[in-house]
């Protein structure tokens, strides 16, 4: 029998949702009969709704980042799990937030990132279930957004005696290899951008910035003019300094794009209602001078960096919340979570650049000493076909730049497609609020009664 050492905490979060703090012990290798080795997986539940012993369980698959992020952003869950009677169960993903298998040095050796691996979490996630349905009386429905709809749909791929249902939530199981074109994620976007104020003047415009911005790094009145107009929290000094703001600046567009909701959100950042649109009203003019595009586009970026004026100074690090697991992210991206990435220049508003494995590759050894397995996802998950699933409901905004690497279309009736056009990332999973969509609301009102089906057959 495995060892269970649960610790408790009562958490109120941010917007009222109540939940207990625990923790489960799990292997820290799920796959080996030769280390029993454990360490304490973080999750949350509240079972105040419970009704009866054979209320279900709802089970959100945690992601790249902190749970409680998820929690206090995903409230959807919450109302369906009153509305149900349900236990609501939010399980953090190995090596993020808290659930860290070596503390401190989690990150410090590639030998211990190895556990790194979504096939890993998905265990441990079986292990938690199992012990919160020891007889298997509650039917259990998965939830999930991003990489965690990812992991929603492969629970019930995997763990199908475990798991009734799935909402898979923006979930982009096809962006791999030879799956779809790797420019797809920079098209949705482009056109998310060219929509915003129905007129090209914002996309044209950030088409013009990139050469401007390498000229302006390029000399030393350039980074003059750059260091004041931005006041980079580490001023730019050298011609390299373009990569590290072009990096920055192609986060920022997709994390506009992905968190365009109708109000005001604070999920990726502070953001404004359609911020979207926001940006491009700062940018939606001819600019003759190079130094006037220069400084309505620092005034449009400060839609994202700075919408709450408190901010100091531009720090190009990072363009995500701290509490995101970029640098956990960016171990799965170079061992099974390969997406490739690509852009022309034409059909986008990037700089053109080919997807380029083996140098992708030669980063990613340079980073964690590892080398990518560029088709591992698709051999233990697949990404043609999704023939064998049932009860998996896939979710797509169109104004969602993954939705390019979703499942748009089925041919099995088993698997629900809900396609929304006016749908940001994962919008459906957030909590009702007066300025949803009509289409929002109708796919919000499905969900709930596929879920009530799943469970009366359960």
């Amino acid at each position: 029998m495995k060892l269970i050492f649960i610790f408790t905490l009562v958490f109120a979060a941010v917007n009222c949702y109540k939940y207990t703090v625990k923790t489960i012990d799990v292997l820290l290798d799920h796959f080996t009969f030769t280390d029993n080795v454990t360490f304490p997986l973080r999750y949350l539940i509240n079972d105040s709704f419970v009704k009866d012993h054979r209320s279900p369980i709802l089970f959100y698959t945690g992601n790249e980042g902190d749970i409680e992020l998820f929690a206090e952003n995903t409230g959807f869950v919450w109302k369906v799990g009153e509305e149900l009677g349900a236990i609501i169960v939010f399980a953090e993903h190995r090596y993020y937030g808290k659930s860290l298998p070596f503390g401190n040095q989690s990150y410090s050796d590639p030998r211990h990132l190895g556990y790194l691996t979504s096939e890993q979490a998905l265990a441990d996630f079986a292990d938690l279930i199992e012990f919160l349905n020891i007889d298997r009386v509650r039917p259990v429905i998965c939830f999930g957004g991003s990489y965690g709809g990812m992991l929603s749909a492969w629970m019930r791929l995997k763990y199908p005696h475990l798991v009734v249902g799935a909402l898979a939530s923006s979930a982009p199981v096809r962006q791999f290899t030879d799956v779809v074109p790797c420019d797809i994620f920079n098209r949705i976007l482009t056109g998310v951008f060219g929509v915003a104020l129905n007129t090209t003047h914002c996309v044209d415009n950030i088409k013009k910035l990139w050469p401007v911005l390498q000229n302006f790094t390029s000399n030393d009145a350039g980074r003059k003019f750059l260091n004041t107009e931005f006041k980079f929290c580490k001023p730019i000094n050298k011609t390299e300094d373009f990569e590290t703001f072009y990096d920055f600046l192609q986060d920022v567009f997709g994390n506009l794009a992905m968190a365009n909701y109708p109000y005001e959100a604070n999920f990726l950042a502070p953001l404004p209602a359609y911020p979207v649109r926001e940006f491009c009203g700062q940018m939606n003019n001819k600019y003759d001078k190079n130094e006037d595009l220069l400084t309505a586009f620092n005034v449009a970026l400060q839609v994202y960096t700075n919408y709450t004026g408190k901010v100091k100074c531009l720090d190009i690090s990072s363009a995500y919340d701290t509490s995101m697991g970029s640098q956990g992210w960016d171990f799965q991206a170079c061992t099974e979570m390969v997406m490739p990435m690509c852009a022309n220049g034409t059909t986008d508003m990037f700089m053109p650049k080919k997807w380029d494995f083996k140098e992708f590759a030669a980063d990613c050894y340079k980073k964690f000493q590892v080398f990518p397995r560029e088709k591992c996802a698709i051999a233990q998950y697949g990404a043609w076909k999704f023939d064998t699933m049932s009860n998996v409901i896939f979710s797509n905004g169109l104004l969602d730049p993954w939705s390019g690497g979703g499942v748009l279309r089925s041919s099995n009736p088993a698997v629900g497609v809900i396609i929304i056009p006016d749908s940001a990332h994962h919008f459906d999973l957030r909590a009702d609020h007066k300025d949803d969509t009509k289409n929002i609301k109708w796919a919000r009102k499905y969900y709930i009664e596929k879920f009530k089906e799943w469970i009366e057959t359960y």
